[in-house]
C-alpha cells in the first residue's frame, strides 16, 4: 500500500461503519449510533483533507467517497423512517431524488459523454440538511430531547433542498445534454 492509497482505505472503512449504524438504530441505541455516525463523518473529512492536501486524489476515490456518504445517509434515513422517527414521505423523497440523479447520470454517461460528478451548491446544502436532520434525531432520542419544531424545521429544510437540488440537476444536466447532442 502506498501513502496515496490512505484516503481510499479510510473511505472503505466508512463503508464498514454503515451496518453498525443501522443495527444500533434498530436496537434504539441512539447515542452509540450517533457516535459511530460521527466517526464516519470524521473519516469523510479526514480522507477529503488528505486527498486534497497531498494531492492523493484518484478516480476510484472520486467514486467511492460520495457512494459511501450516500450509503450511510440513505441507510440512516431508511432506518429512522422505519422506526417512525422521520416521516415516510421524506424518506421516499430522499430516495427518489437520488434515483433520479443516478438515472440521469447513467443516461448522460451512456448516451452523451463521460459523466464527471460536479456537486452543486444546492446538492451540498441538501447533504448538509440531511446530515443535520439525522444527527438531530439521533441526539434527540439518545442524549437530550430537542424541540419538535427544530426537527420539523430540519425536515422541511431537507424537503426544500431536495426539490431545489433535484430540479437543479435535471435542469443543468438536461441542458448540457441538449447542447452536446441536440436532444
Amino acid at each position: 500500500m502506498k501513502a496515496r492509497d490512505i484516503p481510499n482505505v479510510i473511505t472503505a472503512f466508512r463503508f464498514l461503519l454503515v451496518p453498525p449504524v443501522v443495527i444500533l438504530l434498530l436496537q434504539e441505541r441512539f447515542t452509540a449510533a450517533l457516535v459511530v455516525f460521527g466517526v464516519a463523518g470524521f473519516s469523510d473529512a479526514l480522507d477529503g483533507f488528505l486527498a486534497k492536501r497531498f494531492d492523493w486524489r484518484s478516480r476510484l476515490g472520486g467514486i467511492m467517497d460520495p457512494l459511501a456518504d450516500k450509503l450511510l445517509l440513505v441507510s440512516s434515513f431508511v432506518t429512522l423512517g422505519w422506526l417512525g422517527l422521520i416521516p415516510a414521505w421524506l424518506v421516499l423523497l430522499v430516495i427518489l431524488r437520488d434515483l433520479v440523479i443516478v438515472a440521469g447520470a447513467t443516461f448522460y454517461h451512456m448516451r452523451i459523454e463521460q459523466f464527471e460528478a460536479e456537486p452543486s451548491i444546492a446538492s451540498k446544502l441538501n447533504t448538509a440538511a440531511q446530515i443535520l436532520l439525522v444527527l438531530a434525531v439521533m441526539f434527540s432520542f439518545g442524549i437530550q430531547a430537542l424541540p419538535a419544531i427544530l426537527i420539523d424545521v430540519l425536515s422541511y429544510s431537507v424537503l426544500a433542498t431536495i426539490l431545489w437540488s433535484g430540479f437543479d440537476y435535471v435542469w443543468t444536466w438536461g441542458r448540457r445534454a441538449w447542447m452536446r447532442r441536440g436532444l
